[in-house]
């Protein structure tokens, strides 16, 4: 569809001359010679650009300018005029004209014009479609009452610059709450930037969050900022903060107190405007209590405390996440969509989800890739998730072992797999969590078989 522009200008030879100029070029044009009709123009049909002039008859263009910004400040506005004075420039850039061009038009210089407005209003409205879609993804699903709280929280602290502390299992959404403070507060136009504290080792956290300077240390071949440098007018999520190293923890409580890092090697400091929001499945009173997390920092980062319930706690929510991702990848991650039964439904909110939303997530994509039929049934539960009803995932079915080491054997199986299922089948984040070498849970995989499809 061709941009539509729209030209408010008295002299009925500027509006034919540059309106022929701009229909050769494809672009879609209405000309009117006075202001009120190109307001009136404007309010109806909403071009994409505007050449107005600045002397009219009446209603000059400077206080056209003016209007049309009230009635949409976004609205992309090139002044024309013959005799444009510093004053006039200066009045209708502060009212917010893209450019002022002058008489004689040159045709050059339109086009170029034209050519640059046109392309600010490309990457405006590409901004816009990215930021639903990650608004999108990234939406918290649920009616419940315990998800309904959290809304309501995080509703509540999103528009403070209150520090939040986000504690819930793996899998239960803490990253969605925290981007969700993050778009609804003044800084949403700022960076969000994560960091997975679990994920990086204790001697690089201090490198990623603080930054580097070159030679500082074997690999550092270049400066390098860190990540508190990055989100400055932002917002940094520090996910599994439980899991960071005690140094790291003594340098984050001097940033959070002073506002300025010093990069590892370097002596300048430089400040930061930075958001600090928290999130890990960690009793983090415990871990001070043990000797691994600073209390000072704790208090620090647990300003308002925002918890995330798990998925069992919440079934009532297990039909409307269904429906929620059923949309998410067959719309825009490209599986092909299949309805699912409404006893299909049923079974899959009967189940246990150790995961959480993130195992329920997994376990819909596989049906929608796996299933054979037309949709998605109670059998197909069966067959690709496999029957896990309390009774028999837990102690039941182990009591009905003969001998202990027969008991030992199954518990230590069904105690891997939930492990396994929770960390959506990463053997590194397992092993890290259950604090055995990879190796050994290599073994035990092959030991007992385990398969990404053995679910039961």
């Amino acid at each position: 569809m061709p941009r539509r522009i729209l030209i408010i200008d008295d002299e009925q030879g500027i509006r034919a001359a540059l309106g022929q100029l701009l229909e050769f070029e494809g672009y879609e044009v209405r000309a009117v010679g006075n202001a009120v009709d190109g307001i009136a123009a404007y309010q109806k049909q909403r071009p994409d650009l505007v050449f107005l002039d600045v002397k009219m008859a009446g209603i000059d263009g400077v206080e056209a300018l003016k209007k049309i910004k009230e009635h949409d400040p976004s609205a992309i506005v090139v002044m024309i005029s013959g005799h444009a004075t510093i004053q006039t420039a200066v009045e209708a850039t502060q009212l917010g004209a893209y450019d002022i061009l002058e008489k004689p038009l040159d045709t050059d210089r339109i086009l170029v014009t034209l050519r640059n407005a046109l392309q600010h209003l490309d990457l405006h409205e590409e901004n816009a479609r990215l930021r639903e879609t990650i608004q999108s993804r990234y939406q918290i699903v649920g009616k419940s009452y315990g998800i309904r709280a959290v809304i309501d929280k995080l509703e509540r602290v999103a528009k403070t610059p209150a520090r939040v502390l986000i504690t819930g299992e793996n899998g239960t959404g803490k990253e969605l709450v925290a981007r969700a403070i993050h778009s609804q507060s003044t800084r949403a136009d700022g960076p969000f930037v994560e960091v997975n504290c679990a994920a990086i080792p204790s001697e690089l956290i201090e490198s990623e969050l603080f930054g580097h300077m070159k030679g500082s240390f074997t690999g550092a071949i270049a400066d390098r900022a860190g990540k508190f440098e990055q989100a400055h007018g932002g917002t940094l999520f520090l996910d599994e903060v439980g899991d960071m190293s005690l140094n790291a923890q003594a340098k984050v409580l001097r940033v959070l107190q002073d506002g300025v890092v010093t990069r590892i090697g370097g002596s300048k400091t430089v400040e930061v405007d930075v958001r600090v929001l928290a999130a890990t499945n960690k009793t983090l009173e415990t871990e001070i209590a043990e000797g691994r997390f600073r209390e000072d920092l704790f208090y620090r980062l647990n300003v308002v405390p925002i918890h995330v319930p798990p998925l069992r706690e919440r079934r009532e929510d297990i039909p409307l996440l269904v429906s929620h991702f059923v949309n998410v990848l067959t719309s825009r991650e490209g599986v092909a969509p299949r309805a699912i039964a409404p006893e299909a439904i049923e079974r899959l909110a009967q189940l246990e989800w150790p995961g959480n939303v993130r195992e329920l997530r997994n376990t819909i994509e596989r049906l929608l890739i796996l299933s054979s039929g037309p949709r998605i049934t109670a059998e197909d539960i069966a067959r690709l998730v496999g029957h896990r009803d309390p009774e028999q995932a837990g102690l039941g079915s182990l009591l009905d072992c003969k001998t202990f080491e027969e008991f030992k054997h199954a518990a230590e199986r069904a105690f891997l797999l939930a492990k396994l299922r929770e960390f959506d089948w990463n053997v590194s984040e397992t092993a890290r969590a259950l604090d055995m070498p990879r190796s050994n849970l290599y073994k035990k995989i092959e030991r007992y078989g385990l398969t990404r499809e053995t679910l039961s």
